[in-house]
Parts: structure tokens; sequence; C-alpha cells
């Protein structure tokens, strides 16, 4: 996606995502594209996963499940359904290639492999301008009301 205009931030995030302050780790959103969700956070000082002015590997993998979250409410509240929890079942290929500083902003592109009943398997980027720094698998489970 070469269209980087936010279409969801702010406040309007926690309509697509369970978490609350101060665990909210996504700020804005870009929208979907066939398999693909598009997903940002700009790291701040106050982020409750930031460490000697980084954000750290545990933020890195909340703020990947987030951006599968995010894509899950997006799908959901389009429809006027509620939204509905997800719970990680797996981390796995875990490469975290940098720490992100205070300031950067992050772009997350989350891709759907394969969905089989409430569970979702995604792989994702995180990139901060154009420079790879994590990627992973994920295994998400939802939990339907």
């Amino acid at each position: 996606m070469n269209n980087r205009e936010v279409i969801i931030q702010g406040e309007g995030i926690l309509n697509l995502i369970p978490q609350r302050p101060p665990i909210v780790m996504v700020d804005s959103f870009f929208g979907i594209e066939e398999n693909h969700s598009y997903s940002g956070l700009t790291v701040t000082a106050d982020n409750i996963f930031c460490e000697t002015g980084k954000l750290q590997e545990a933020g890195i993998i909340e703020h990947i499940a987030q951006s599968a979250a995010a894509r899950i409410g997006f799908l959901y509240t389009r429809q006027g359904e509620k939204v509905p929890l997800g719970f990680i079942g797996s981390v796995d290929k875990l490469k975290i290639y940098d720490l992100p500083k205070i300031g950067m902003k992050l772009f997350t592109e989350i891709t759907v492999i394969q969905e089989v009943f409430d569970i979702t398997l995604i792989s994702a980027q995180v990139k901060v301008e154009d420079k790879l720094i994590a990627e992973c698998r994920m295994k998400i489970f939802i939990k339907k009301e």
C-alpha cells in the first residue's frame, strides 16, 4: 500500500480494539486491501513498553497483536457487529532487527495467511520509514459471543 492516508486515528481506534489506555499500542489505521491491513503507532515517552528511550520487544509484539485486532475490529464494525476479543495463540519466526526510539512512527502490515473457524494465522512486518524493524507470524484466536 503506497497510500499511507489515515482513515481512523485517536479515539476512533478504541472502537476497533478491546484494549484501553495505557495498553493501547495502535494509534492509526490505514485500511484494508484484500488480505492485507495497515496500522501505525508513534512511539511516545509515556508508552508503558518504553525503556531507555526505545520501544521494547514486548511493545512491538503487542503492537503487532493490536494491529491484527484493529483489522478484525474494522471488519466487524463495518458490518455493524460487536468487536470480538482476540487472544494470541502463538508467535513464530519472530525477528526484531531494531528497537524504535521515541518519536519514531511504526507502519505495520498484517497479512492474513489462513483463517480456519475462529483461528487466524497472520504474518506481520513492522517498518520505520521503509526500514524493516520486526517481523513474525502470529496465531490469533477470536472469541465470538
